[in-house]
């Protein structure tokens, strides 16, 4: 009773902040987008891009958790990948002039960090709403996607901006849909 309690509570407070999700997917293909358009950015363009994704998609992330004052375990694990978010992108911020390799890594670390922390959200969320595996659809795309840069840092220059780019666009998708099922769920269920 106390796990589905709990669950409804992870699932109502989501179903609230709808529109972080649905803003962060957005700010994710935008980015993806970008990469896309403009292959030959360099790469301090490249890290200011990235260090804005990951800045705004952490500031959603801690709004979101700080709404509901952090009272159970997953508000604290969507602070903790917010927390994440903002420091790899202040360190980008702070030094633009990382190299490609380290600047993968981060990427990397990111990636792998949120795929995981998602996962988790999805096993609460799970229990909540039924069949609803789009959380863990999107955790484990960043995961691969972390593992694959860990695993092909070297690979060359252009293949890996599609990659990031490739991941950036299906990465906001699933958010985008994943944040228009839970405003439909918030709707549903009429959640003040």
């Amino acid at each position: 009773m106390r796990n589905n309690l709990y669950s409804t509570r992870i699932s109502n407070r989501l179903a609230k902040n709808w529109w972080t999700l649905t803003l962060r997917g957005a700010i994710a293909i935008i980015f993806g987008l970008v990469a896309l358009a403009w292959p030959t950015l360099t790469l301090t363009a490249l890290v200011y891009l990235f260090a804005t994704f990951w800045l705004a998609g952490g500031v959603l992330l801690a709004i979101a958790a700080l709404r509901e004052h952090l009272y159970d375990t997953h508000n604290w694990l969507l602070l903790l990948e917010g927390v994440v978010g903002i420091a790899v992108g202040m360190l980008a911020f702070i030094w633009p002039g990382v190299t490609a390799f380290v600047l993968l890594y981060l990427i990397a670390a990111w990636a792998i960090v949120t795929g995981v922390l998602e996962m988790i959200t999805a096993l609460q969320l799970r229990q909540a709403m039924e069949n609803e595996w789009l959380p863990a659809v999107t955790g484990l795309v960043s995961l691969i996607f972390g593992v694959m840069l860990i695993i092909w840092p070297v690979a060359e220059a252009l293949a890996i901006l599609w990659l990031i780019a490739a991941y950036a666009i299906l990465f906001g998708t699933l958010l985008l849909i994943l944040g228009f099922k839970l405003r439909s769920w918030h709707n549903q269920h009429q959640i003040s």
